[in-house]
């Protein structure tokens, strides 16, 4: 699987796409009886593409629980559940992030995979900047628990090229240059309330200006049994960097169209990507 071969043929679809807001909890079934639900209600609004947040299986209660978890690749019940719920509803399935095994034995990967309509895995992103972040009593640090990923990671939909990436991810503008030209960049997440309330709105919009394309952000969005505080805001922007639905807090879905004609609008006009020097 090349991360970032691109094998599409014919003209591109317009597409339907949907993210799922969560507030996951630290028991796996309770969350995937919960992805089912938002699952269902965003194919029965027309999905062609639905992304679950970043952790939704599981938001432990500490660092440890997710690696006790821990899935091989292609192995165990949170990719089955994907791979079946693809298939089941003839959709691509993201799940915005599972933990899967590394090379240490004390971490893991914090993999977006992908699913097409057949529930073949047709992508895998691991998570390569890992989130630090200390004030007050507030602290995190991932890369106590997960081991950092290396490559970008984008594959070929009928509706457009599609961009992997994971929350933190979203405050490095080189790594979706990586990416080359793509029409969707998907960024699932489990945003802090903190850096959030400051930050998270901003940079999901100059993402989707500066790669002139659309991004579907899709969140967790409560506060959890740990006593985290997610900042949710799940939405959809388009290429001019419009927010075109908004879920701010609870679980839910935002949903809307992946608009071919308003993407080369919006490149015509502001022909930046063409401009590019770097």
């Amino acid at each position: 699987m090349n991360p970032l071969q691109n094998d599409s043929s014919g003209a591109l679809k317009n597409g339907r796409v949907a993210a799922v807001q969560m507030v996951s909890t630290s028991r796996i079934d309770e969350n995937l009886h919960a992805a089912r639900t938002l699952i269902d209600e965003s194919v029965a609004q027309g999905a062609d593409l639905v992304v679950l947040p970043e952790y939704f299986p599981i938001m432990g209660m500490r660092d440890g629980d997710k690696v006790k978890v821990r899935e091989a690749e292609g192995r165990g019940p949170i990719q089955d559940f994907l791979a079946e719920t693809a298939l089941r509803h003839g959709v691509w399935l993201i799940g915005g992030s599972i933990p899967l095994v590394a090379d240490a034995a004390d971490k893991v990967f914090n993999s977006s995979v992908a699913y097409n309509p057949q529930g073949e895995l047709v992508a895998r992103y691991d998570k390569i900047h890992l989130f630090g972040f200390q004030k007050g009593k507030e602290r995190y640090n991932e890369s106590a628990s997960i081991e950092a990923g290396k490559q970008p990671v984008a594959f070929d939909t009928p509706f457009g090229r599609v961009g992997l990436s994971i929350c933190y991810d979203m405050r490095f503008p080189e790594l979706y240059r990586a990416l080359g030209v793509v029409d969707l960049l998907v960024i699932p997440a489990a945003f802090t309330e903190t850096t959030g309330r400051a930050h998270w709105e901003i940079l999901l919009r100059a993402r989707a200006i500066e790669n002139q394309c659309y991004v579907l952000a899709s969140a967790q969005g409560g506060t959890h049994e740990n006593g985290r505080e997610t900042h949710g805001n799940s939405m959809l922007i388009d290429p001019w960097g419009d927010i075109l639905d908004r879920k701010p807090k609870g679980q839910g879905i935002v949903i809307g169209e992946i608009d071919h004609a308003r993407i080369a609008e919006v490149r015509a006009n502001l022909p930046a990507l063409k401009h590019r020097v770097m």
